[in-house]
Parts: C-alpha cells; sequence; structure tokens
C-alpha cells in the first residue's frame, strides 16, 4: 500500500476521532494492517467497520488525484475530487457504517482533504 494513503488514512482518523468515533484511529489501524495481507484496495475487511471504509475512501481518493494529474489537468480541486469519491462509492455500492448523509460527507471531505495533503509532501 502506498504512504501517502497510510499517511491519509491515519490523518483522517486523528480529525475524526472524538466522542463519537473514539476508538478510530485504531480501527483504522486495524484495516491498514489487513490490507496489506493481500486485499485489493478498497476492499473492506469489515464492510461495516468505518476504518475499513476510511482506508477505502483514502485509496479511491488517491487513485482519482493521481488519475487527474496525469491527464495533464493541473493541480486537482478537493471538492472535484470528493465528489468522484463520493460517485464512485454510490456506483459500486460500497458497503458502509449506517451513517447520515451529512457525516458520511464529512467523513469523505476529511479524507480526502488528508488524501491531498498527503500527495502534496
Amino acid at each position: 500500500m502506498d504512504d501517502a494513503i497510510e499517511k491519509a488514512a491515519r490523518a483522517a482518523a486523528q480529525r475524526l476521532t472524538g466522542p463519537t468515533y473514539p476508538t478510530l484511529a485504531e480501527d483504522v489501524e486495524e484495516a491498514l494492517a489487513a490490507e496489506g495481507v493481500g486485499r485489493a484496495p478498497g476492499q473492506y475487511v469489515d464492510p461495516t467497520a468505518l476504518g475499513g471504509l476510511i482506508v477505502g475512501i483514502s485509496t479511491l481518493a488517491w487513485t482519482v488525484y493521481n488519475d487527474i494529474r496525469s491527464r495533464g489537468a493541473g493541480e486537482p480541486d478537493v471538492d472535484a475530487i470528493a465528489r468522484r469519491v463520493r460517485q464512485q462509492l454510490q456506483q459500486e455500492g460500497a458497503p458502509a457504517p449506517e451513517l447520515e448523509p451529512a457525516e458520511r460527507d464529512r467523513i469523505i471531505d476529511v479524507t480526502v482533504e488528508e488524501t491531498v495533503n498527503a500527495q502534496d509532501e
């Protein structure tokens, strides 16, 4: 797995960890460890695990980011990447924890932002 994806997933977990998701950092670490054991990018260990979802979003955002850059379109816009991630997750029918739409969007936005930040470093 790409170091930028791991870094982005960890950073997103740190930003999202709080009273609502107190063990999120640990959940992301478990998902990262499982990804390294031969699972395809975006394939979640536990279809309802938020940690796995964040790793999957980070992987997808990294792919979208690099796709846009490879087309010579310049530096990709974070909002455009987030829109494509949402569309892709919806098209794939990606398993996700039961989240309110606003919370799901916040998790996607934070994870995409951290993925772009990891690319810039």
